[in-house]
């Protein structure tokens, strides 16, 4: 361990803590399968807790929680962090108020993202549960989700995610096509509060697109 880093471990294990109970949540909704999806918490403005590769979501142990830092790099652990951490420490950077990103893999996400194959974007309007968003008070309002074109390219994908942040007022989320969902929160309960309103507002769409066709 490095003198110069200073970590509060108690809150780490309250974090690890929260990133396991929401695998829990999340694997048991189907939203994270298997060993798919991959979940964080802020610590300080320095670090973070992740999840690392390859586990199930939904047997999560403290063991499977590690500590990165803002450049995704592993601190006092040789684990090795999810594929995705740049994605999550762009969040942090660029939105100084997050303190959780969850990354879910939901049919809904998954499907409604390929079906829209030409689209840049989602977007929802009139559905009262789209008040769950902090930023949306009314259901005339717009809900506006980018999606991106998934890529084994990671940190050219988290450049890109950058600029969304740096253009556009507070997104509350982002699909990955044929991947899944990004959202995030001011803290872990807000954070699951938005997943579970983009499932519901996909499944929705889900089922628009199916009475449509």
């Amino acid at each position: 361990m490095k003198a110069d880093i200073v970590v509060d471990l108690t809150r780490f294990a309250s974090r690890s803590q929260e990133l396991i109970s929401a695998g829990k949540f999340l694997y048991a909704q189907g939203w994270s399968p298997a060993t798919s999806s991959n979940y964080s918490a802020r610590l300080d403005d320095s670090h973070l807790a992740i999840t690392v590769s390859g586990k199930h979501k939904g047997q999560l142990t403290a063991a499977d929680i590690m500590l990165v830092d803002m450049l995704g790099q592993p601190v006092q652990c040789d684990r090795k962090p999810s594929a995705e951490t740049l994605l999550h420490t762009v969040i942090y950077q660029e939105l100084p108020e997050v303190n959780a990103v969850l990354h879910t893999h939901s049919v809904s996400a998954t499907v409604v993202s390929k079906l829209l194959a030409n689209a840049s974007q989602l977007e929802w309007q009139g559905y009262e549960l789209q008040k769950a968003f902090r930023d949306i008070g009314s259901h005339e309002e717009s809900v506006v989700v980018p999606i991106f074109e998934n890529t084994q390219d990671i940190p050219a994908l988290a450049e890109q995610t950058r600029y969304l942040f740096r253009t556009h007022d507070n997104p509350p989320g982002y699909l990955i096509r044929g991947h899944g969902l990004y959202t995030w929160g001011i803290d872990m309960e807000e954070s699951l509060r938005h997943i579970e309103a983009f499932e519901f507002l996909l499944r929705c769409r889900l089922l628009e697109m199916r009475t449509t066709r």
